[in-house]
């Protein structure tokens, strides 16, 4: 059945190349339904018990987001006029965060003190740069000795402040309102960092943090995948040593991320730090199934020379062996959907399509593709083929010894298992 499969490819190459890339193109034109999801609440289910008691808190009180301008002056402390009427201005400036619905520093405190028999509420600073030597200090105790600020919006050093926007968002679309929300704090950043040279910003917060998921996944993208494509480039044409077979391997895996993500639109699932690893996973297994097949591919082509009948037999060998390791491969990254993390089951979704697509792809377009191109017939075997032989007879001629060896190693490394902590908190997930 697999040979008259074969034959049929073979005979219809042209007809196949033409359905494959049409249903690609088709698979890949639902793309443009994919977004990077900006919110931490997608790795919570919605009958997570933690994320349900959250909601109803919020829901109960206030619903609020922060972001934070953690001000470090490059020399000296906080406490100096100049520094404090920079903290004042940029405590000004920040009320025109979108959403933002209020504003906390040190110099906007509402400090609390008696005069005669009158009760007086100010703000802790008021036109920084007119204080005196000694309202500086007077600004500097009270701020160190009010719990409300200390080791919130003041370092016990004094080194270090802070200026804390509460923001509301209405998430309406929170793709659009917490980058515009970050972009806004990144323009007035640098507009305060250019303006005062002697100070440094750093931007923190709960808004930070959702937006830093989508800037990370979408960095791995940029630069991860083209990272591994170029790796994975050389390791093929170093050990196959066949220019053919390592630019069908590429198309195929190219097609199979395109066609995988094409579908992952389709259906709507958002993509999350988490789904950005898809890519990589298809690839290691769609290089798998190309080099299996190229491989047997050359070894009979060397033997007898024969293009066509090299090719069956490639397919006959390895068809059923590849389709039982990528079903099982699907149906274990299929296991991740009784993750309580959405993320994660959405990983395995995305994974298990690609899987199939390029398993679907290596057992078409990858043969009619070789048929067609040129091929070289290989002069020799490679040395790969030559050390399995070797490492074979080896294991065949030493099987006990490798068997109870093999056995330990495993039980040796399965006693580190308890070693394993879970650590899901949310910083450590940057670098």
């Amino acid at each position: 059945m697999v040979e008259r499969y074969a034959g049929w490819l073979i005979r219809w190459r042209w007809l196949v190349i033409l359905l494959t890339l049409l249903w690609v193109v088709a698979a890949a034109s639902g793309a443009r339904f994919l977004s990077f999801t900006n919110d931490y609440r997608v790795f919570f289910s919605d009958e997570n018990p933690q994320l349900v008691a959250f909601d109803q808190l919020q829901n109960t009180y206030s619903k609020n987001d922060n972001l934070l301008f953690v001000v470090t002056p490059k020399e000296g402390g906080v406490f100096t006029s100049e520094i404090l009427a920079i903290v004042e201005e940029l405590t000004e400036a920040a009320w025109q965060t979108p959403y933002s619905t209020r504003v906390d520093s040190i110099t906007n405190f509402q400090n609390t003190y008696g005069q005669n028999d009158d009760l007086v509420v100010e703000n802790l600073v008021r036109h920084a740069l007119a204080l005196a030597p000694e309202d500086v200090a007077r600004i500097k105790s009270v701020a160190l000795n009010e719990p409300i600020l200390l080791n919130r919006l003041i370092s016990p050093s004094g080194k270090v402040t802070g200026v804390n926007v509460t923001v509301h968002l209405p998430e309406k679309d929170t793709q659009k309102e917490v980058p515009e929300v970050v972009a806004f704090a990144r323009q007035l950043k640098a507009k305060m960092e250019r303006h005062y040279p002697t100070i440094e910003i750093r931007l923190s917060g709960d808004v930070m943090m959702s937006n830093a998921f989508p800037e990370a996944g979408m960095r791995d993208v940029q630069t991860l995948i083209p990272l591994m494509f170029v790796i994975v480039l050389i390791l093929i044409g170093l050990t196959m040593k066949m220019v053919t077979g390592t630019l069908v391997t590429m198309v195929v895996i190219l097609l199979t991320i395109i066609a995988a993500m094409g579908l992952t639109g389709w259906i709507g699932i958002h993509l999350t730090p988490p789904t950005t690893s898809a890519p990589i996973v298809m690839m290691a297994i769609v290089v798998a199934n190309c080099v299996h097949l190229i491989s047997s591919f050359q070894q009979e082509f060397h033997s007898h020379g024969d293009k066509r009948m090299a090719m069956i037999h490639s397919l006959r060998v390895n068809m059923q062996p590849i389709l039982i390791t990528n079903v099982t491969t699907a149906i274990g990254f299929l296991s991740m959907n009784f993750s309580d993390a959405p993320p994660f089951r959405d990983l395995g979704n995305i994974v298990s399509i690609g899987v199939l697509m390029g398993y679907l792809l290596s057992i078409t377009l990858m043969p009619v593709m070789m048929m067609i191109l040129p091929v070289k017939r290989p002069k020799h075997l490679l040395r790969s083929h030559a050390a399995m032989a070797v490492i074979a007879e080896f294991v065949i001629r030493r099987r006990s010894a490798v068997l109870y060896g093999m056995v330990l190693v495993i039980v040796t490394l399965v006693l580190f298992i308890p070693k394993n902590e879970l650590n899901d908190e949310f910083v450590k997930y940057f670098d």
